[in-house]
């Protein structure tokens, strides 16, 4: 009989080079203060029986895995594919992967994209002894920055290069830290729509990778708030020549004196807010976008 297990793996926000982080632009990318925790619990029963809770100890999802009647659920469907992947980077799994109850703890709102896949498959990788990067370029594709971001306890420049991932950890903690703020927009984006979209694009990528790289250098290196928000708001706008998407800011928020960056793929979850004014709350509120969160609250 084995022992109790205890596993944790930080959330994430990609500041600089969505999209272009997949072709191997240098990206910026931050660990979240919130993660998700994952629990291994000796059973009396035979098989795997998971529960996963949500930020408030709710369950939003309980089944035994690797049983017929899960197959249909897609929620198990995936379990089983990240199960099935580290089984098959270290066979040596399944001697843990019996008699066991699973829980799954997030940190944070599920619809708020900050990693709740991402934690959970360095989880596991974790938990079945193998390499994070492996089990998720085997099992679903990405560009492996969450898996980075999930590890890491600082922020962090990362970049594929031939297939292979590279994590710098860097000290990023801007002066100007107290007039940035994430919000969320009140909807969760499938990425993989997004993805597909920019992948379709073909003409001018290498040219927009290097741009997106020296905007990643440059606002690791602003050392105003004025030259970060030229940076970011830069980025916004090859991002979106390049796209071909309206940037956030015009389509929702065209009358807001700061800057607003998209994080991640363009439509949904969370924007990075940058604005010297006190009443950056109120604007939002008031446009029905409650969720406002400080960079010192949100960052590790």
């Amino acid at each position: 009989m084995h022992n109790n297990l205890s596993f944790y793996s930080h959330g994430k926000l990609l500041l600089t080079g969505e999209y272009a982080v997949l072709d191997g632009a240098l990206s910026l990318a931050l660990p979240c203060q919130k993660g998700q925790w994952l629990k291994v619990f000796p059973s009396e029963k035979e098989g795997v029986f998971w529960k996963s809770k949500d930020l408030n100890g709710q369950i939003w999802f309980e089944k035994e895995i690797f049983k017929t009647s899960a197959t249909n659920d897609p929620i198990a469907h995936t379990l089983e594919k990240i199960l099935t992947t580290a089984l098959y980077l270290n066979p040596d799994f399944a001697k843990k992967l019996q008699n066991c109850t699973v829980e799954t703890e997030l940190e944070f709102e599920r619809n708020w994209g900050l990693g709740t896949s991402s934690t959970l498959i360095n989880n596991i990788a974790q938990w079945a002894e193998v390499n994070a990067f492996d089990l998720l370029f085997k099992g679903f594709g990405g560009s492996g920055y969450d898996i980075a971001c999930a590890k890491s306890t600082t922020p962090i420049l990362y970049q594929t290069q031939n297939q292979k991932p590279k994590t710098y950890p860097i000290c990023f903690s801007p002066d100007f830290k107290k007039h940035l703020f994430f919000v969320h927009l009140n909807q969760k984006q499938d990425s993989k729509v997004g993805i597909a979209h920019y992948k379709s694009i073909k003409k001018g990528k290498k040219a927009f990778i290097e741009k997106i790289t020296q905007i990643t250098e440059d606002v690791v290196r602003s050392k105003s708030f004025t030259e970060f928000c030229s940076c970011i708001d830069l980025h916004e706008q090859i991002t979106s020549d390049f796209i071909g998407l309206e940037p956030v800011k015009s389509k929702l928020f065209s009358d807001f004196q700061g800057s607003i960056k998209s994080l991640g793929a363009w439509g949904g979850d969370f924007v990075l807010v940058a604005y010297e004014q006190p009443d950056v709350k109120t604007y939002f509120e008031n446009k029905g976008f409650h969720t406002v969160i400080a960079y010192q609250e949100m960052v590790l």
